[in-house]
């Protein structure tokens, strides 16, 4: 007979609500906890303390009671694709016969920069989707991943990261996708849109303050300010669970104001479920539960942790069995933890499953006899979104595009160098470097490969003297704890170069032979030492395998550089933390001895083309506080070569209850055309775009006078429409317009 939960016409809440009653307390326990196949105290680590916190298990005692997740079984080791996948479907066939109900684990994986597993596309770090201004390419990429990751068996991925950038010395910058929540916000929904239409569970992280740890240290203390935390850090995560119906979020390492994140209540559920509206499942980070006990020390047992983490709302404890497993049995069994809450979870587990079909009478696991992860398809998605990023900072005298012909030198660490192409989740950094007698399992060419390709009749030379032209390529290397000069754990004191380039870029300079910089970097770093000596500065974000050959593509004029800044690029390397969305007295003022203002602004890039933007119409200049304008602006390609403007709608209020950011960015548009060729961008103005957290804690929105500013970069404007909202003062909810509706027609 079908029981009511193996009932596939039956909506998924029912059938978890079903199999739930079921359950004894251990087999519902078992569903919140994780098991790490391949993990061990050997090697480096991959996860903060991966190796102090982790400990043998016995499968065979945990089984019986069920199993909620599994934990990375292709990204801790390298596992040819296909064998990989038949391993972790005959581990699901293990896990389900053990059980009495047959349910299998979900699996988790990395996805950050691609599917962290070895012979893995390896794409773009997400600072340079940032830089692409692009949702539907990003959306078109995760969807590509996704597809990996499902044939694989996957069920989770661990991404997007949405911690806006507060200070970039932070080593995790180049897992964000910029300074600027909007920004991040509509990427990073792209992202889980696309990751989600392949059948695969997008995990925002981390929530939520992580980016403003003081002196940008990873794990350190978040102290910002009610307004700074609900108008920057927050609305990409409200806007990824709202519009982008992402089904799983992860906490945080920090406190905020001293409450850790994994035990804060008001933000895990206060704000999540009740005021947002999620309905997935919250995830610890890895160890973030024994970390409560052990570095915040908000608690003085593993029971205790656990007790604090269920009660405040995280669902499941990952990457292993730790505290959710016997000490939170022995805490709920005494009182410590309310079994309710465990029931809450355990639900909410069920009902995923249910919908990943895993509760399905007929679910089997299906490897492929062959498995693919880094197709044509998905190589060419890796090369539009390297191009798409690639930032084009300085261009003196038009030295650029090169010609081909001639003696260039290639020169600097990363010139021959794949390791620059990749930022720490990449399978070749992440784990591969563990390994080094096993192939990297994907191509990745270098800047000196890719120009010998793009520059046939040029010749390549290691030194500037006698050169007509020096490539300069510096940057970072990826890393984890430490072991990198960018990446988790790899934070940096200040915004210099690393390892003594800046030193080796003086020299070069000294020689006389321009110098064309290429950065490769996870973060910006500041140039205005250089900023009038170079001939040119191309900035690529860790752009991927095929990081190279766009780089090589733009200095020649293959590609028409269309990335925009994510990140502001400082100017001096002290100063920090510094962004633009800076109320007037963080700016430069009398006051101070110290001018943070930037060498290149959020927003910026340059292209080898020229556009001329007409002055936009405006339907109503006066629109009420709960209606909308729009604006019409036509701009032309005047220049000779087929080229991408990017668009960009900031907004100002000249006045404000609480002291406010000069301008912001509320929406944007890539623009591409031919030569002469024009069309007109349609803008959709909302009012409430205008609103702000106020001094009592609430959104508002008030009538006055707003600036719209049409602009190609922060601090370039190239038009602005003065509006005036009427009517009443608003107070605004969770159903409000987060910004502009923008088309190209």
């Amino acid at each position: 007979m079908v029981q009511p939960w193996q009932d596939t016409t039956l909506p998924a809440p029912v059938r978890a609500a079903d199999l739930l009653a079921r359950m004894t307390l251990e087999e519902r326990l078992a569903q919140l906890y994780s098991v790490w196949p391949g993990s061990s105290t050997e090697g480096e680590d991959v996860a903060p303390l991966q190796h102090e916190m982790s400990e043998d298990v016995d499968l065979d005692a945990l089984l019986p009671h069920g199993l909620g997740q599994l934990t990375r079984p292709f990204g801790t080791a390298p596992v040819d694709p296909a064998k990989g996948a038949a391993r972790l479907a005959d581990l699901q066939r293990r896990v389900s016969a053990a059980n009495r109900f047959g349910i299998p684990a979900l699996a988790h994986e990395e996805c950050l920069t691609g599917f962290t597993a070895w012979r893995a596309t390896v794409f773009p770090t997400p600072l340079a989707w940032g830089a692409s201004f692009d949702p539907a390419l990003i959306a078109e990429m995760a969807a590509g991943i996704g597809d990996g990751l499902r044939e694989a068996g996957i069920h989770q991925g661990l991404a997007p990261v949405l911690d806006v950038v507060r200070d970039p010395r932070w080593g995790r910058t180049e897992e964000s996708i910029g300074e600027d929540p909007y920004l991040v916000g509509t990427i990073g929904t792209a992202y889980v849109r696309g990751l989600q239409s392949a059948g695969v569970i997008a995990t925002l992280k981390h929530f939520a303050g992580y980016s403003a740890s003081r002196g940008a240290r990873n794990h350190a203390p978040v102290s910002i300010g009610p307004r700074e935390l609900a108008d920057v850090i927050l609305p990409p995560f409200e806007m990824a669970v709202r519009d982008g119906g992402a089904r799983s979020v992860m906490p945080a390492y920090n406190d905020l104001d001293g409450l850790p994140a994994h035990a804060h209540t008001p933000l895990l559920t206060e704000l999540l479920r009740e005021a947002w509206g999620f309905e997935g499942t919250v995830v610890s980070d890895y160890f973030g539960v024994t970390l409560l006990e052990s570095a915040h020390r908000v608690a003085d047992s593993p029971g205790g942790a656990a007790a604090l983490a269920l009660t405040a709302g995280v669902d499941v404890e990952l990457p292993a069995v730790r505290c959710f497993g016997a000490p939170l049995l022995e805490a709920v069994r005494s009182g410590e933890a309310p079994e309710p809450a465990v029931d809450r979870a355990v639900l909410r587990v069920l009902t995923q499953k249910c919908e990943l079909g895993l509760l399905d009478p007929d679910w089997e696991p299906q490897p492929p006899p062959v498995l693919d992860l880094d197709p044509p398809r998905l190589r060419e998605l890796a090369a539009r979104v390297a191009e798409e990023s690639v930032v084009l900072l300085a261009n003196t005298d038009g030295v650029l595009p090169l010609g081909d012909g001639g003696r260039i030198a290639v020169v600097g660490p990363l010139a021959d160098d794949p390791s620059g192409m990749m930022g720490c989740y990449a399978f070749p950094r992440h784990v591969g470097v563990e390994h080094p007698d096993v192939p990297m399992g994907v191509t990745v060419p270098t800047v000196r490969e890719a120009l010998a390709t793009e520059f046939p009749g040029a010749r390549l030379v290691d030194d500037p003297a006698g050169a007509d032209l020096c490539v300069a390529v510096l940057g970072d290397r990826s890393g984890l704890f430490g072991r990198g000069t960018s990446g988790e754990g790899c934070d940096a004191p200040d915004l210099q170069f690393p390892e003594g380039q800046g030193e080796l870029l003086d020299a070069l300079l000294e020689s006389g032979t321009p110098v064309v910089l290429v950065l490769l970097t996870g973060r910006p770093y500041a140039l205005g030492r250089w900023a009038d000596r170079l001939a040119a500065v191309v900035q690529a974000f860790f752009p991927g395998q095929e990081g190279g050959r766009a780089v090589a593509g733009v200095l020649s004029g293959r590609v028409n550089p269309s990335g925009r800044l994510p990140v502001s690029v400082p100017r001096d390397p002290g100063g920090q933390p510094w962004t633009y969305l800076t109320p007037p007295l963080g700016q430069v003022h009398d006051a101070s001895s110290i001018d943070p203002t930037p060498l290149f602004p959020f927003g910026h890039g340059l292209s080898y083309t020229r556009f001329d933007w007409e002055a936009p119409q405006v339907d109503d200049p006066a629109p009420a506080t709960d209606g909308e304008t729009s604006l019409r602006l036509t701009v032309r390609n005047t220049g000779e070569r087929a080229g991408t403007e990017v668009v960009q709608i900031y907004l100002r209020t000249p006045v404000s209850r609480v002291a406010r950011p000069v301008t912001r960015l509320i929406g944007y548009a890539r623009v591409p055309l031919r030569p002469q060729e024009s069309a007109v961008v349609h803008v959709t103005v909302p009012a409430d775009a205008a609103a702000y957290t106020g001094p009592d804690g609430s959104r508002i929105l008030e009538p006055g006078r707003l600036f719209v500013d049409l602009a190609a970069s922060s601090t370039d404007t190239r038009h602005t429409v003065e509006l005036t909202l009427t009517g009443e003062k608003r107070v605004l909810g969770h159903d409000r317009r987060f910004g502009c509706e923008v088309s190209v027609k």
